[in-house]
């Protein structure tokens, strides 16, 4: 037979690790599939691309402009007046506060100015405008 004798006397010893690496396996099956659903959701925007260009950090005003000119702050859906607001109160919890613009490269030049121009009428002096590098 394939197995040891056990007297009752003695106490079993071995560990299998052989459940040990299933369960360990499948948890990391479980984290491969949904750490793409728990990525921050994101617009499709066609970045212009440009070879100089610095990176940007993450900060609590990121308006996004989409090609058919629906604008977006942080993700989520919105119009001039919640962006105003929001960049108001984001300004008072931190004076030195940056606002990133990231516009798809067909959006009409007066549109990213319209924008521009709302964040600093708020009194954002910190701006940059999102690439995508060569």
């Amino acid at each position: 037979m394939a197995g040891k004798y056990n007297q009752g006397d003695e106490a079993i010893a071995d560990i299998n690790v052989v459940p040990l690496v299933d369960i360990i396996l499948v948890v990391l099956i479980i984290f491969m599939v949904t750490a793409p659903m728990i990525m921050k959701p994101s617009i499709k925007v066609n970045l212009p691309q440009a070879a100089s260009g610095e990176q940007t950090v993450q900060t609590q005003i990121n308006v996004t402009i989409a090609a058919n000119g629906n604008l977006s702050l942080n993700g989520k859906p919105a119009d001039t007046n919640t962006i105003s607001a929001e960049a108001s109160k984001a300004l008072s919890e931190n004076p030195d506060i940056q606002a990133i613009i990231s516009a798809d490269k067909d959006v009409p030049h007066g549109t990213v100015v319209q924008v521009l121009d709302l964040i600093k009428t708020v009194g954002i002096k910190k701006f940059a405008i999102s690439i995508d590098k060569k």
